[in-house]
């Protein structure tokens, strides 16, 4: 793997996947969601990232949005891009002699795009109903209702797709300034990922980044207000944690969808981080061994699926437990959960226990880094963040590292009862 920054300014990181004849590339940005609120005079309406995240295809000054759309179907390759709370990211699966040309593509619709008004009334429409059939999915919809009461004044409350109201609000203008404000060299990375020799990758990567050098300086140089000028990226507000709370809202579904959580760890504190996927893993990861997979779905029956979450930022972070039942087995779910949060806590895991864990945590990570586009997508994610890419090895170690204190350690301090949240739609 090579690391770098070009000339310009952009980072950039390359892996060399041998004998693929697929190759992929991402394009990671940051200022998602919670980079709308750069302050109350110069917040952008709800939503705003995500607008920009589906209308960056509608149009540059060089391809129209018809040659987008082709641009790498027609080559059988696939073009993709989504919105976080933190980072936009647009992405690509190409044959590997079509690399430049994916790259090249993430580039200019990055750096280049007009937002053509007729494309953007279009658009506005097919995000509307996006957010209209996301509310008819209540497993889906309580997550961001139970964010925003998690997170309240802070911009990470913020929905991913706004609402219907505030996308309504969202004008051209809106776009462009957000695009000036956070598609710039200082503010992204490009990863490649495929079976080419890396310096021969990173050589790509180089004559991209001083191919768009021009639109890249543009944004620095555009002509907007002095008070909304670029210059440094706006700061987030200091997290400050709310108050726990439990609350019921009346959906009239026939089933039961439940959250239970609360905050976690942030990004920078990696013992805690590394603690709290091993954590969740155990509680109710993917895996039928799980506790909760265990006991709600295998003994009693009494969900189809539970899943414990665990999602962190760079502020804080947090952890969700969710499932869906039948009204009458909701308050036998919820004890159930308290009961093994609380055994978590109080019980330190057995020497061979915690080792027969954490081994499968590291097996599952190992699976799903063997897919190139999670390479590329983690790789970028990792560079923005971090500044880096750790290594498999790095990661292997950092797991390793952990002992059952430490993990009841960490227990202790996610599955508090001031710090547990329950959120009901019934």
């Amino acid at each position: 793997m090579l690391l770098g920054r070009t000339e310009e300014g952009l980072r950039y990181a390359v892996r060399q996947r041998p004998g693929s004849a697929v190759a992929y590339c991402a394009l990671t940005v940051g200022g998602g969601t919670a980079g709308e609120c750069a302050g109350d005079s110069k917040a952008f309406p709800e939503g705003t990232a995500h607008f920009v995240e589906h209308t960056l295809f509608k149009g540059t000054s060089r391809k129209r949005s018809s040659l987008i759309n082709s641009y790498l179907d027609r080559l059988g390759g696939e073009l993709n891009a989504y919105t976080t709370k933190e980072e936009i990211v647009l992405h690509a699966t190409i044959l590997k002699e079509d690399l430049r040309k994916a790259a090249d593509l993430l580039l200019e619709l990055a750096l280049d795009p007009v937002f053509p008004e007729k494309e953007i009334e279009k658009e506005r429409g097919v995000i509307i109903d996006e957010i209209h059939s996301y509310k008819d999915t209540p497993s889906d919809d309580i997550y961001d209702c139970f964010e925003q009461r998690l997170f309240a004044s802070h911009p990470l409350s913020r929905l991913i797709l706004g609402t219907a109201a505030s996308v309504r609000r969202i004008r051209r203008e809106h776009l462009l300034a957000f695009n000036r404000r956070f598609f710039r060299y200082d503010n992204m990375v490009l990863t490649l990922v495929g079976p080419a020799p890396e310096k021969q990758m990173e050589a790509l990567a180089k004559r991209l980044s001083a191919k768009w050098k021009a639109a890249a300086l543009s944004r620095v140089e555009a002509s907007v207000p002095a008070s909304e000028a670029v210059g440094a990226l706006p700061a987030s507000p200091a997290f400050v944690p709310n108050p726990c709370f439990n609350q019921l809202l009346s959906k009239h579904n026939h089933q039961v969808n439940c959250i239970v959580g609360g905050l976690a760890p942030a990004l920078s504190a990696r013992q805690q981080r590394i603690a709290s996927i091993l954590l969740c893993n155990i509680l109710g990861g993917p895996a039928t061994n799980s506790i909760l997979n265990d006991l709600l779905r295998e003994k009693h029956g009494w969900v189809y699926s539970v899943e414990c979450a665990y999602t962190p930022f760079a502020d804080t972070g947090v952890y969700t437990v969710s499932f869906g039942c039948e009204k009458e087995n909701l308050e036998r779910c919820l004890q159930l959960i308290r009961r093994e949060m609380q055994r978590l806590c109080e019980k330190t895991l057995s020497p061979r226990k915690f080792a027969r864990c954490a081994r499968q945590l590291l097996g599952q990570l190992a699976v799903s880094a063997d897919s190139g586009e999670a390479q590329a997508l983690s790789m970028g994610k990792s560079m923005l963040v971090f500044g880096t890419v750790h290594s498999d090895l790095q990661d292997r170690e950092a797991v390793l590292s952990l002992t059952p204190e430490i993990l009841q350690e960490v227990a202790r301090r996610l599955f508090a009862p001031q710090n547990i949240s329950t959120l009901i739609y019934q």
